[in-house]
């Protein structure tokens, strides 16, 4: 009979993960958080509006860092 045995843990140590691990990690964290993550295609003239309303500043156009972050202060604003 071929029987696995398990590595034991031990406390205080830390185990190395993956790329792919922590990337799964971060996911399942934001999800205990209450968040999920969307693809949002996002046309020049939306982009233009949130310039206009000041959630986002001419230059960081195209920082989709600070797109995201102008989106995020547009959801707060509507959800209010």
């Amino acid at each position: 009979m071929n029987e696995s045995v398990a590595t034991p843990i031990v406390a205080g140590t830390k185990i190395a993960r993956t790329r792919g691990a922590e990337r799964m990690h971060r996911c399942r964290q934001r999800r205990r958080d209450g968040l999920r993550s969307v693809t949002v295609d996002v046309r020049e003239a939306e982009i233009d509006q949130l310039i206009r309303y000041r959630l986002l500043a001419s230059a960081n156009r195209d920082d989709p860092i600070a797109l995201r972050k102008a989106l995020h202060g547009l959801l707060d604003q509507v959800f209010r």
